[in-house]
């Protein structure tokens, strides 16, 4: 058997620059024997000459599509609407498997091809529980630029989140950024949906060290929901993930009359889904755009949260990923990457029945 080959391809998405993959993780993957290969990219947070020096194979952006048929093609983000067939075994945040926007033509792409998706969002253990995610630093971003948005709204004054986003330097310049744009004295209330979790932990810790009152709320309170609790804080951070239909935290019509609640920032962002919590938007806001009103509340709802704080998100996430893709020569006997590939049958199985009904 040849050596197990590990392909990094470049990001579509332009405003990506976080890598799953770090020149120090590749090192340890070669010297395991497997043979890795990236794609150069001007925009990932790491420099193309890290990983050559770590002793990768370079190619160009795309040149996975040619790749060897035993490559596995690791990425992040979507994939481009080309080629219309996918050969390849893919490692990704797919978003298809909760019938989001585009995801039945998306497996078609992978039944056609004869590839398979191992969906980084299902690399669970037996028990259920996520081993790899950005949630943590996800949190963090979402609950900070509504912080931003707030401290701006309170003092009067024009939206700094609303001239662009970049991605930050590091936690410290952003720390450095909501100091300075406190209006000091007055302080919001946030409530936090989901605050157990990565992103909920993330969330919470950004916004007390702020100095921020954090309401903290799980599965308990969003079963029996008290929806003018929620609307009694100046900041609603919703971190829960959902996998089934559930009532609503909020709808437009929540949001007319008064209210405390001034900012939202949705960090699950899921407007393609039928089991989105707050259906008050139907696309994500971007880094041009981050927040958009809806009845007078500022909504942020950007789905690469992570990617503006690039390298601590690629730290942590590349450290958490680094022993499942060393375990990938024998993924058959992994549970992690099992259950990932179950996810993707029944995906696929759905698909199929939902189009033959």
């Amino acid at each position: 058997m040849g050596k197990q080959i590990l392909w990094l391809r470049e990001e579509a998405r332009t405003t990506e620059r976080r890598t799953p993959l770090l020149p120090e993780g590749a090192r340890e993957l070669i010297d395991v024997g497997f043979k890795v290969v990236v794609e150069k990219s001007e925009k990932r947070i790491i420099d193309n000459a890290a990983y050559e020096a770590a002793g990768c194979t370079m190619a160009e952006p795309g040149a996975w599509e040619k790749a060897p048929k035993d490559a596995v093609i690791l990425g992040l983000k979507e994939l481009p609407k080309t080629p219309d067939v996918l050969a390849h075994t893919h490692i990704y945040f797919a978003h298809a498997y909760k019938e989001q926007s585009g995801w039945q033509a998306l497996l078609t792409r992978f039944l056609n091809g004869h590839g398979s998706l191992l969906d980084i969002e299902y690399m669970t253990k037996n028990d259920g529980k996520r081993v790899v995610a950005f949630g943590y630093w996800a949190g963090y971003m979402g609950a900070a630029l509504a912080l931003l948005e707030w401290h701006d709204k309170q003092a009067g004054r024009a939206s700094n989140i609303a001239k662009g986003l970049t991605p930050f330097e590091s936690a410290d310049a952003l720390d450095n950024l909501i100091r300075q744009s406190a209006s000091g004295g007055t302080m919001p209330t946030a409530l936090v949906i989901g605050a157990g979790g990565r992103s909920g932990k993330g969330a919470t810790e950004i916004l007390e060290r702020h100095g921020v009152k954090v309401t903290k709320w799980g599965r308990k309170e969003t079963t029996n929901l008290d929806r003018d609790t929620i609307l009694d804080h100046d900041i609603l951070i919703n971190c829960a993930f959902v996998a089934h239909q559930i009532p609503a935290f909020l709808t437009k019509d929540h949001l007319k009359g008064d209210h405390r609640l001034s900012v939202i920032s949705d960090v699950s962002c899921d407007p393609f889904s039928d089991f989105n919590p707050l259906p008050l938007y139907s696309e994500p806001t971007s880094w041009a755009a981050p927040a958009i009103k809806v009845n007078g509340v500022d909504l942020i709802a950007i789905d690469n949260l992570p990617s503006l704080l690039p390298t601590e998100a690629s730290m942590e996430f590349a450290g958490l990923l680094l022993p499942y893709l060393k375990a990938l020569p024998e993924r058959d006997q992994n549970e992690v990457w099992r259950n990932c590939d179950a996810a993707f049958q029944s995906a696929c199985d759905a698909m199929i029945k939902k189009k033959a009904s």
